[in-house]
């Protein structure tokens, strides 16, 4: 099992494991006792599978490690019942990404604060700050920070109900927008009317918000999107779909934000 050749199948016979049976690798990193980075590194064939992951994944699974291991795999098991299927995703499963309105919004006060002013922040910054600040919270930590859903369009992830949010805030006097010509074409900006309540942020979540801000406030807007275009989570996403932040855990340099210690890979 050492190859990597064999690293690979066993990582291919992993996800279509877990996917057949509906968890996710957060789901399977809890139940074998690992980091999900560290599961993560198995499903893409970086390492080698250990014996009590092994024993883990037969028990979960309810196959054999000889027919797991088999050259002749087939994945012909049959999935469990519903309500073996249902105890066993409300032992496993965790929170699923749920907005946070009321911290969205500070977020985005808070961004539009020390951004606002510069000459190149228009709609599409802000979108991919946001998106940034998000996903690259959930990579560190493997929480959500503000649980914003974000889609694939074709000019990078956008967050969902964003309009709303806008109309909301709008109307309660937290921010304006107006439409200025960024050269030949139109830019949405917008302006905060009331300072961010940056109390509802943990120290963590603000650091990487400044972060994200330091490292791409200054970007065009065609630049961040052509960048944001080549971020994993991004690039893998079917057009129009909602994007998998779970994704952000396939990274690499330069997007990556996470340094792994040796146990997780």
């Amino acid at each position: 099992m050492s190859s990597l050749m064999n690293n690979q199948k066993i990582g291919s016979r992993l996800s279509k494991l877990r996917e057949h049976h509906g968890y996710s690798q957060a789901d399977v990193a809890k139940r074998l006792k690992i980091a999900r980075p560290a599961y993560t590194q198995l499903e893409l064939g970086k390492r080698s599978i250990q014996v009590n992951e092994l024993i883990a994944i037969s028990n979960l699974y309810k196959i054999s490690i000889d027919q797991f291991l088999a050259p002749d795999f087939q994945l012909d098991i049959e999935l469990p019942t519903a309500k073996e299927s249902k105890q066993e995703k409300q032992e496993l499963r965790i929170s699923l990404p749920k907005l946070q309105v009321e911290k969205f919004k500070q977020i985005l006060l808070y961004i539009l604060e020390r951004c606002a002013a510069k000459p190149n922040f228009g709609e599409t910054l802000l979108y991919k700050l946001l998106y940034f600040s998000d996903f690259n919270y959930y990579e560190l930590y493997e929480e959500h920070l503000t649980g914003a859903e974000y889609r694939k369009l074709q000019f990078g992830p956008v967050p969902q109900k964003m309009n709303l949010i806008i109309e909301q805030m709008k109307a309660n006097q937290q921010l304006d927008c107006y439409l200025t010509k960024s050269h030949i074409y139109d830019q949405k900006r917008y302006i905060p009317l009331v300072h961010a309540d940056i109390s509802l942020l943990k120290a963590t979540e603000k650091e990487v918000i400044d972060r994200v801000i330091d490292q791409y406030s200054d970007w065009t807007a065609k630049a961040i999107s052509e960048y944001s275009h080549k971020d994993i989570p991004w690039a893998v996403t079917t057009i129009n779909e909602v994007i998998d932040y779970e994704l952000a855990l396939y990274r690499e340099s330069p997007y990556t934000v996470r340094m792994y210690k040796e146990e997780d890979v």
